[in-house]
């Protein structure tokens, strides 16, 4: 891939994600605003998480790994019960982490 090409994709993206969020501050006014839609909303930004954070836990060398051998899903349920028991997201980040690299660690 050339230079040129690479960064007209970055520019097309970068202008696109603006005017994505332009469109909500200019004209978010004319969304309704109902108690339905708040509790709607609320459930965003997890599903956003999730849907960055999959990847990455459940990905290995290109292809899908479910297996006890996955480190990183390890790692993951210990911040799942981290998160649930403590509900800090610094002490989630530190245990997952922790929880990593002691797994890969002991799995070598």
């Amino acid at each position: 891939m050339s230079t040129t090409v690479l960064l007209l994709t970055m520019a097309a993206c970068g202008l696109a994600t603006f005017l994505i969020r332009l469109s909500f501050i200019a004209f978010g006014h004319h969304l309704p605003d109902g108690p339905r839609i708040a509790a709607v909303l609320r459930y965003v930004p997890p599903a956003i998480l999730g849907a960055l954070i999959a990847p990455e836990i459940l990905s290995i060398d290109g292809g899908i790994s479910l297996t006890p051998a996955n480190p990183r899903l390890w790692a993951a349920l210990v911040a799942l019960v981290v998160a649930r028991l403590t509900r800090s997201v610094l002490a989630t980040i530190a245990a997952g982490m922790l929880a990593l690299w002691a797994v890969q660690a002991w799995m070598g």
